[in-house]
Parts: structure tokens; sequence; C-alpha cells
């Protein structure tokens, strides 16, 4: 017999017993049972089961973001960024022909100012034909000579050593080997000193060589294989 308050007739499961079972998958629900009930507008669909993921959604107008492909280049620097040219491995940035030029000025100035006004006061000495004034121009001579001497030598050591004399020091460049990156010793660094009469032959082309040389090197750089850098 029906329920009296149940209005489509059926009968309500007593107490123990199972409730009716939901229609499957593309089944219509039968006469009097009411369809799963969808969210309505502005509520949130039920969160996934455990252990799933919901798929992720793109945003609006958003392109997906685009992957690395298989040998492409890297990515070039941009507009305003510095790019360092003329380097060549670990030596540097190559220095520029000005830069040499008053390296070579202020190592003259150090060296050569004192010694040629000593080697001038020798010579006064030795060409006034007395004996004694001219044996001590004489001896000036020869204390001036042996300074410069002295003083080169202390060049050479100073850029073998540290790739830099006082005026390589003072125009922020130094040499160093093109093959290595390193100074060159002493005796890497005297060699080269002997080397730059090459530079002299035919008007001292050599010196003017860096001008136009990829490398910006003289002649002597060229023999030694050493280049000048920015320091």
């Amino acid at each position: 017999m029906g329920n009296p308050y149940d209005p489509y007739g059926q009968q309500q499961p007593g107490y123990g017993q199972q409730p009716p079972q939901q229609p499957g998958y593309g089944q219509q629900p039968g006469y009097g049972q009411q369809p799963p009930q969808q969210p309505g507008y502005g509520q949130q669909p039920p969160p996934p089961g455990y252990g799933q993921q919901p798929p992720p959604q793109p945003g609006y107008g958003q392109p997906p973001a685009p992957q690395p492909g298989y040998g492409q280049p890297p990515a070039q620097p941009g507009y305003g960024q510095e790019v360092h040219h003329h380097h060549y491995g670990s030596t540097g940035q190559l220095a520029e022909w000005g830069s040499r030029v008053g390296a070579t000025l202020i190592d003259g100035l150090i060296i050569g100012a004192p010694v040629a006004i000593v080697y001038f006061i020798g010579s006064l000495l030795a060409a006034s034909g007395s004996g004694a004034a001219g044996a001590l121009g004489a001896l000036i001579i020869l204390i001036a000579l042996a300074g410069y001497a002295a003083g080169m030598i202390w060049m050479i050591y100073q850029e073998g050593t540290t790739g830099q004399t006082i005026g390589k020091r003072q125009m922020g460049i130094r040499v160093v080997s093109a093959q290595t990156g390193q100074v060159l010793g002493f005796g890497g660094a005297f060699v080269r000193r002997l080397a730059h009469v090459a530079d002299g032959f035919a008007c001292y082309i050599g010196f003017l060589w860096p001008l136009w040389d990829d490398r910006k090197q003289t002649f002597a750089d060229k023999i030694c294989n050493t280049l000048v850098v920015r320091a």
C-alpha cells in the first residue's frame, strides 16, 4: 500500500533497507526521482577527488609559454646592453694604440729625462778640454749610461713579472702572452724589448701597425706572440 505522504506513490525504504540506486551514466532517472543537481550560477564545482589534479586552464588571452626547441641559439643581448669586442680568450680586451703611446711617453720621461740631463752635463765637462774636467765629464757620461741600462732592466723586470711598467700602469694596460693570457717573465719581456728593433724598420712602421691590425700588434708582438690588453 502506498504511503499517503508520498505524492508519487513510491515506497520509502524501511529501517535497514538500502536506498534505491541512482541511474548510471546515460540512464534516465525513474519517474519521481530527482536528477542530480547542477551547480548554480556563481557556485564553485565540487573539488576533484583525492590525488586528482584539476586540468590547468590558460588565462584569458594569454598564449602558452614558448619552449626552447632543440638546437636553437641562445638569446641575443637586448638593446642597451653592453657588448664587448676584441676579446681573445682569457687575455681580455685589447688596448688602444693611444694608450700604448701614452705609456711609452711616460716611461721615456721617467728614465730618459734624468739620464739625458746627466749625460748633457758630462758632455759639457768632457768638451772643456782640461784634463780634470774632461775626466770628470767622461765619468758622468758613464754614470748616465749605467743609469739608463739599470732603468731599462728594472722596466723589463716589472713588465715581465707584472705585465706593466710605470707608464702602462698609469694608462691601465699590460702585456700578456697571446696563448696563455699570463705575464711573460723576465726572459720573455727581455726578448720582446729586443724585438722592438724590428718595429723601427721602414720608418718605424711597426709601431704604427696596431692602428689597422686586427689584434693591435706591433711587429715585436707578432714575433713574441704577445698582446697588450686593458688591465
